[in-house]
């Protein structure tokens, strides 16, 4: 991330020098003499932040929860993730592992911070509680990630700083949750209500959004309500405006946007590594490169084939069949892959991917108008107004004029339910909640079964490490995940 300055140096974990050395240098840094001042707690937030390094904990973790959808293939070696049918290869199975250790590696970084900025004197308390106020937003959404991914996981609060102190039983998910509540009202409440250009730093509002997420999937629809809508009403973001296709480029294309809440950044020299899975090379304007894996193919018997109409602008910005060659000419993909994805692009003209969204402004309208209708039993005027809103932007409408577009009055709960999880869909391809959407409400199964594929049980969780179940004194085999 770019506006975080990472140094390598403050997020290793340090070790005592007790038995080796009789007296320990001064310009030895160590736990005991690096805390001390507003630069040492600045720089220890900066190594939590680069957990979150690449495209959101890293590519390997990006892919993992977008080849859980619906609505795409795998390649090469990422091809077993996409085949529901039988459990993950042992390839996968490191995948898997390495997505693990990132996740604990962040929370332990976080812990660090807790533990030890606190202790600070020389720092101003506003800049220790936001500092503080950070590390519990990123333990959280760290933990929030492990829960749904893996079910029971050791519940670290602690900074770790040798093996001894390893040893954690997998927690409840009640447990688990009722952490993740906990770090992130923390977070609530002492996070800035803005970050101004950097926003891969957590303000309030992604917080919030963190909070109204999870109270989403506990289904404490309420709460997620009033959440969701507190980031609407707060006067802080906008929707981006389109006319045409292209517009969608100034939320995905831009340093940052209105709608921007969370994301990770990038710059010139430091490009985001999406555009290498999901274009071939040499596609011009997509990828400018001469490498393309081309590893998430589009399914196009899913949702986002002929069932998806036309004139909605988000189509042709997500999807795309041609594409210029070196001399300049359209020309269509090959046969061998049709059809490819394109809201992350890479192009020599300057149109780059800069912000891989984490929360943005249009979730909050969707998570609002489907946690008041389940709270309320039935779609509101305002719930139904708020999915309009997001329907009208996708095909060019203005967004508070009544349009041809707009979903009816009179729609059931459930019915209306549906409506909105389809629209997360379309809004949302490629950006890490289709699978989520899925799981939350029980329709994994008939999901992919539309698309003539078969999911067996052991697929909703992943396989604990097995370097976790060697070194943690309080797991065995005993403890792992069905299937493995």
């Amino acid at each position: 991330m770019k506006q975080i300055t990472i140094f390598l140096l403050l997020i290793t974990l340090f070790s005592s020098c007790e038995d080796m050395l009789d007296e320990v240098p001064k310009n030895f840094v160590s736990r005991t003499n690096y805390y001390t001042n507003e630069a040492d707690a600045e720089g220890a937030i900066a190594g939590a932040y680069a957990s979150m390094d690449g495209d959101y904990y890293g590519i390997t973790y990006y892919l993992f929860e977008e080849l859980h959808g619906d609505y795409l293939n795998g390649r090469g070696s990422q091809a077993p993730i996409t085949v529901f049918n039988q459990v993950l290869d042992p390839n996968n199975i490191g995948r898997a592992g390495s997505n693990w250790s990132n996740l604990y590696k962040g929370i332990n970084r976080a812990n660090a911070v807790i533990t030890n900025v606190a202790t600070i004197e020389n720092i101003s308390e506003t800049t220790k509680n936001r500092i503080l106020a950070e590390a519990h937003y990123l333990r959280a959404a760290a933990y929030f990630n492990l829960v749904r991914f893996w079910g029971p996981v050791p519940l670290r609060l602690n900074e770790s700083t040798d093996l001894s102190e390893l040893a954690a039983p997998r927690e409840s998910e009640a447990n688990i949750y009722a952490q993740i509540l906990d770090d992130a009202l923390k977070a609530e409440i002492n996070l800035p209500e803005s970050v101004g250009s950097e926003t891969g730093r957590a303000s309030k509002w992604a917080a919030k959004m963190l909070l109204a997420q999870v109270y989403l999937t506990l289904e404490d629809w309420s709460k997620c309500a009033e959440k969701s809508l507190e980031v609407i009403n707060s006067g802080q973001f906008s929707l981006v405006e389109v006319t045409q296709s292209s517009d969608f480029y100034k939320i995905f294309a831009v340093e940052t946007s209105t709608e921007d809440i969370m994301s990770a950044h990038h710059s010139e020299t430091r490009q985001s590594t999406i555009p290498l899975y999901i274009h071939r090379g040499n596609t011009f304007p997509y990828n400018y490169s001469g490498t393309g894996y081309f590893a998430w193919l589009p399914i196009t018997e899913s949702f986002i084939g002929d069932s998806w109409d036309d004139n909605d602008l988000r189509k042709d910005f997500n999807l795309y069949t041609e594409h210029l060659n070196a001399a300049g000419e359209t020309v269509p993909l090959p046969a061998s892959s049709p059809i490819l994805f394109k809201k992350f692009i890479t192009d020599p003209s300057g149109l780059r991917v800069y912000s891989v969204p984490m929360y943005r402004y249009a979730e909050a309208f969707l998570m609002y108008a489907e946690a008041s209708c389940m709270a309320e039993g039935s779609p509101s005027a305002d719930a139904l107004e708020k999915l309009n809103i997001i329907k009208r932007r996708a095909y060019g409408y203005d967004l508070n004029s009544t349009s041809d577009v707009d979903f009816p009055a009179g729609l059931g709960k459930e019915e209306f339910r549906e409506i909105v999880i389809q629209e997360r869909a379309y809004e949302f391809l490629l950006e890490r909640k289709r699978w989520w959407d899925l799981k939350r409400t029980g329709t994994v199964k008939e999901a992919f079964a539309k698309i003539g594929k078969t999911f067996i049980d052991e697929r909703y969780l992943w396989p604990i490490p097995e370097n976790e179940i060697n070194n943690n004194p309080a797991l065995t085999q005993a403890d792992q995940n069905p299937g493995y």
